[in-house]
């Protein structure tokens, strides 16, 4: 059975990002359907465990949405107005409603890179 999963890491800190929060999106074309939003648990990871399982997992375009400005104000970061990065966008596709695919962010203020992984 298939999952969604993710995981932040504070580069800039050395440590799983706590507190950000994020926006699971299906995207159909021009529109996006808000699926779910959770806030990052101090693991960095969704508490709830996977964005996406079972019945829920379809194949599709999909988008998260990491609020990446946000939390890095709230750890006492001072960031430029407008912030150079401020919302991490990562569209994605799932072609295997019963493969599993975890997508990591790792960040700071200024770069972030993510990929698919295991």
């Amino acid at each position: 059975m298939g999952h969604l999963s993710t995981h932040v890491l504070d580069t800039m800190h050395g440590c799983p990002a706590a507190g950000m929060k994020l926006t699971l999106q299906r995207l159909d074309g021009t529109h996006a359907l808000t699926l779910k939003e959770v806030v990052l648990n101090q693991d960095g990871r969704n508490e709830g465990g996977p964005l996406l399982d079972g019945a829920s997992m379809a194949t599709g375009h999909y988008r998260l949405l990491f609020e990446v400005g946000a939390y890095f104000r709230a750890r006492g970061v001072t960031l430029p107005e407008p912030a150079f990065i401020d919302t991490v966008p990562v569209d994605f596709g799932i072609a295997d409603a019963s493969g599993h695919y975890h997508v990591p962010l790792l960040v700071s203020p200024w770069t972030y890179s993510t990929y698919r992984g295991s």
